[in-house]
């Protein structure tokens, strides 16, 4: 199978979603996060799942494969991605906690966050909650911007380096 033949009806471009978002019901409640996604862990399925539990539906903006490659922190750059984003997409829309997945190009998810308006957005602990990318948006909105304790142990960039030590 190839990249190309990966599909699954949560995965959306931006279109599409504002689309179904119109028709989404009165009060419908929807959660956005972020991020590569890059290999999936446990402390990404846990996140996922506490931050589909704070609304209705879940939408994750993941960052393209160019974006995840001009990102210079955290061990990321020309050697990552490690999967494409037709993989990583997939993967996530997979995912029960997910209900929509839509690929971003650029650095940051502040352009999709200001298109989809959601009403509650998370990033793990490890982002200040001053520091959240679309935390201005949200809150001006009168949306929730939540920074969620990650679990313990478990990080993408500490799983290659295991791996890389053998």
């Amino acid at each position: 199978m190839k990249d190309d033949d990966l599909f699954h009806p949560k995965l959306m471009n931006l279109p599409d979603f504002l689309a179904m978002r119109r028709v989404l019901p009165k009060g419908y409640r929807l959660v956005f996060t972020n991020g590569c996604f890059d290999l999936l862990h446990p402390g990404h399925v846990d996140l996922l799942a506490r931050a589909r539990a704070l609304g209705d539906g879940l939408l994750v903006g993941l960052n393209s494969d160019a974006s995840v490659r001009r990102i210079k922190k955290d061990a990321k750059g020309p050697k990552r991605p490690l999967n494409s984003q037709a993989a990583r997409s997939y993967v996530l829309a997979g995912l029960e906690a997910v209900d929509f997945v839509v690929i971003f190009e650029e650095d940051t998810p502040l352009e999709l966050i200001r298109a989809v308006q959601p009403q509650v957005l998370i990033k793990g602990g490890d982002w200040v909650k001053d520091k959240i990318v679309g935390r201005e948006v949200v809150e001006e909105a009168g949306g929730q911007v939540v920074s969620l304790p990650l679990l313990p142990g478990y990080s993408t960039t500490g799983l290659i380096a295991r791996v890389l030590k053998g």
